[in-house]
């Protein structure tokens, strides 16, 4: 149901008598849900809309005709409801958060609306059959799904919910019915991967290329796991094993359909993929391919320089990164020193020691554990003139971290203003690098 906040001037709305405080409770005798409804029939020319009318006098059925993409003109009541999850799961990383955090941080959204809009991975544990149909009929693709196992009894056991078993089926549905799939394995050690990974792999690229792609990626474990379902974190030689595994095969399916995590990459001390492996960077919400895009993208904002690119006065840029990005970062800015004169860099990697060491991801970092870092360096008798914070350390649209700190409060605590924030990877970090403010 969709409640009408606004009627604007000259609309097709308003020549349809609609009025605020009407609602839009079904289109074509199907009942509307969200604006997902609404955004599909407006690229419609000819359906019915079933209103009921604000004053308690009943339901109309209005019939409307207009050209293909036109809007009615009107705006809603903004519903903040997202569909949640109810699994389970053993590799939960909501589980394994420390208590006092933001609340939306505790939120286990498992929303296929918020799949198809933002790209949020889903379960679909909680779909019914009305709501697979609707998926169906509304077009509702590319849809981002957490198969990780093709096998029910497997799927059961790790997602600790009786309903997970029908993904067989799901899958089966809406890649006949026309629906693009994008899917992830978080692995679970002796669960789902080896020979269970590959009967997952060949399940789903069965159904290809409705079903573009399987990311392969590790159980994130914090130190905060007591009482939880016992799980290994990955070492070299299982890495070196995965990765085998995915070559082999990506080379039976003759194209790039498993993808690995970087850090299985990092793990076997292996060199990353090229940025082609990855094609249009479809999962890089997952992190999948993200730092063969942004090595890509340093690669050609470096060339694209002029020669002999000199910064008008000398500086020092002090590059936050995640213990697994250090090197990585590492080689990026020596190939940034080799090109523009005066610069100078360092990369100080931040044990987080918030989540536990375990975690290595850069995205993950805190404000107190940079904090901590940072005065570490300091007194260790490092200085800098600016310091270069990744974007998705913060919260998106709102400088804050995942601890709760502000970035105005880690400024204020290290008696320092110039953390540039690089929001736009690697062609981000060649601008910083080479202003100098």
């Amino acid at each position: 149901m969709l409640k009408i906040t606004k009627v604007k001037r000259g609309s097709l709305a308003k020549e349809l008598g609609l009025e605020v405080g009407d609602e839009i409770i079904a289109f074509d005798g199907f009942a509307c849900e969200d604006e997902l409804d609404y955004l599909y029939y407006c690229e419609a020319t000819h359906f019915t809309m079933t209103v009921r009318d604000k004053r308690g006098q009943g339901e109309t059925v209005v019939e409307v005709e207009k050209d293909e993409g036109e809007d009615l003109g009107v705006e809603f009541a903004k519903n903040t409801a997202i569909r949640t999850c109810h699994n389970h799961c053993v590799f939960c990383f909501v589980d394994q958060m420390p208590k006092g955090l933001r609340e939306s941080l505790y939120v286990k959204d498992d929303d296929y609306g918020m799949s198809f809009s933002c790209g949020n991975f889903v379960t679909l544990t909680n779909l019914s059959d009305e709501g697979l149909e609707r998926i169906i009929r509304l077009k509702l693709s590319p849809l981002y799904v957490s198969v990780h196992t093709m096998n029910p009894d497997l799927r059961v056991k790790l997602l600790r919910n009786r309903f997970a078993g029908k993904i067989v089926e799901q899958i089966d549905r809406l890649a006949k019915g026309g629906i693009e799939i994008h899917c992830q394995a978080v692995l679970v050690p002796n669960e789902n991967d080896g020979e269970e990974l590959a009967y997952t792999a060949r399940k789903l690229f069965s159904y290809y290329p409705a079903v573009r792609d399987l990311a392969c990626v590790p159980t994130g474990i914090t130190k905060y796991r007591e009482g939880l379902y016992p799980i290994a974190d990955v070492d070299k030689e299982y890495s070196e094993k995965l990765l085998d595994l995915v070559d082999e095969l990506n080379k039976e399916f003759g194209v790039n359909f498993l993808l690995p995590a970087d850090e299985y990459f990092v793990k076997a001390g292996r060199t990353l993929k090229s940025a082609d492996f990855y094609g249009d960077f479809e999962q890089i919400e997952n992190g999948i391919g993200m730092t063969a895009k942004f090595l890509s993208e340093v690669h050609a904002g470096l060339a694209d320089l002029p020669d002999c690119t000199t910064l008008t006065k000398k500086k020092k840029s002090l590059i936050i990164s995640g213990v697994s990005a250090e090197k990585i970062n590492r080689e990026v800015l020596n190939k940034a020193r080799a090109v523009i004169g005066n610069l100078e860099t360092d990369v100080l990697p931040v044990v987080n020691e918030f989540f536990g060491a375990t975690v290595t991801c850069t995205g993950l970092l805190t404000g107190q554990d940079i904090l901590k870092a940072v005065e570490a360096y300091r007194k260790a008798g490092g200085d800098f003139d600016e310091i270069v914070l990744p974007g998705n350390t913060l919260k998106e649209f709102e400088d804050v971290f995942l601890c709760g700190m502000t970035l105005k409060e880690l400024k204020k605590k290290l008696k320092f203003d110039n953390i540039r924030i690089n929001r736009l990877g690697g062609c981000g970090l060649v601008d910083i690098l080479t202003n100098v403010l």
